[in-house]
């Protein structure tokens, strides 16, 4: 995969990770980018060798919807 594919699909993904964040958890869109960017699960999905990226994004949304309400990420 080309680096530039990669990055877009990682980015559109967090994209819409953001806007569940905002609408969720009642955040503005900036502090849905800062808890998804500081997050564990936006780490993964950052390394191409996990393929989170090519994953959905409820999947993706339900680790770190996870993780920010306990704290973890399994």
């Amino acid at each position: 995969m080309i680096d530039t594919d990669f990055n877009y699909m990682k980015e559109a993904l967090a994209t819409d990770l953001a806007e569940l964040l905002a609408k969720d958890f009642d955040m503005t869109i900036t502090e849905a980018l800062d808890a998804l960017y500081s997050s564990e699960t936006y780490t993964k999905l950052c390394n191409p060798n996990t393929g989170l990226y090519f994953q959905s994004t409820l999947y993706v949304y339900s680790f770190l919807k996870n993780e920010l309400l306990t704290a973890k990420i399994e």
